[in-house]
């Protein structure tokens, strides 16, 4: 069987055909317009694919994934200009007229990870992504994590030294959280520049204490058995260790577990899917989906 997956970002909705990181039969890249535009672009691509069960959306956010909202899989309070209110489940379930299965972009990618990457065997994880933005999902006892709404671990409130760093943060909703101080745009503003043009060590060691900052929080809710960090920020050389190193310094010894000492090197990792981790996980909600026996 086939099955269509949609990771929709804010910049780019990656489209894709098949069952799993080994079959995949089409994949194609849109750029994220217009609602209506980029909608039509991504139903257009999946209408050559003949036999597709259902489909699969990771989204950016916030969304409503209340099954007994009338606006379920509907994007709600986004920044996006354009964006906000868009039922982007709804719209595509009437283009395809197929099945559509839709979570947020991070939890996508927390179960194609689960499935296929390092999260392989462990019943409950995070996932969190650093890029344009800051986002987290993950697993509880095998099931995606929601409540009233979904995560929103990018917007979780994190100590902010004014004297060391005096940025006042690029969330336009929290200023300094999590994702207003730690996020690529909070790079981007800080410095002036990009975070690939950044050579500067105190500014990669300033970015390792927040998101250290905001790991341990993870840790300290949640009680993950791992951490999977990805988004394009996380790729920086040498960001990881010392993520890793200042995580172990903040746990302060407390945790009696070894993933938060000598093994933290397979505690904090990247994910196996690497970028492909969002939109396999959309291949994987849809066949879940499809899976699902229908209500009685």
């Amino acid at each position: 069987m086939s099955f269509g997956g949609i990771e929709a970002g804010g910049t780019k909705w990656v489209c894709a055909v098949g069952s799993g990181p080994d079959e995949l039969e089409a994949v194609a890249v849109l750029p994220t317009e217009s609602p209506e535009a980029t909608v039509d672009a991504a139903a257009a691509f999946f209408r050559e694919h003949r036999g597709l069960e259902a489909v699969g959306v990771g989204t950016f956010g916030p969304v409503d994934l209340d099954e007994r909202s009338p606006r379920f899989g509907t994007i709600t309070t986004t920044p996006k200009p354009g964006w906000r209110d868009t039922p982007v489940a709804a719209m595509l379930g009437e283009r395809l007229g197929l099945p559509v299965a839709i979570d947020t972009d991070v939890n996508a990618a927390a179960l194609g990870e689960h499935r296929w990457g390092a999260a392989q065997g462990l019943d409950t994880f995070c996932y969190v992504t650093v890029g344009t933005g800051i986002g987290g999902g993950g697993m509880v006892r095998g099931r995606l994590l929601h409540g009233l709404l979904h995560p929103e671990l990018g917007h979780m409130r994190i100590p902010h030294d004014r004297g060391r760093d005096p940025f006042p943060g690029s969330c336009p909703y929290h200023g300094d959280c999590f994702e207003g101080l730690a996020s690529g745009t909070a790079l981007r503003a800080r410095a002036g520049r990009p975070g690939e043009q950044i050579e500067d060590a105190a500014t990669w060691e300033l970015e390792a204490e927040y998101l250290a900052l905001g790991l341990v929080n993870v840790v300290a809710v949640l009680s993950p058995q791992r951490i999977v960090l990805g988004g394009g920020v996380a790729k920086a050389p040498g960001l990881l260790p010392l993520v890793r190193e200042r995580l172990t310094e903040l746990a302060g010894g407390y945790f009696d577990a070894p993933e938060l000492h000598r093994e933290i090197g397979s505690y904090v990792v990247a994910p196996a899917l690497g970028d492909r981790a969002g939109v396999l996980g959309a291949l994987e909600l849809a066949r879940v989906s499809a899976a699902a026996p229908a209500p009685a």
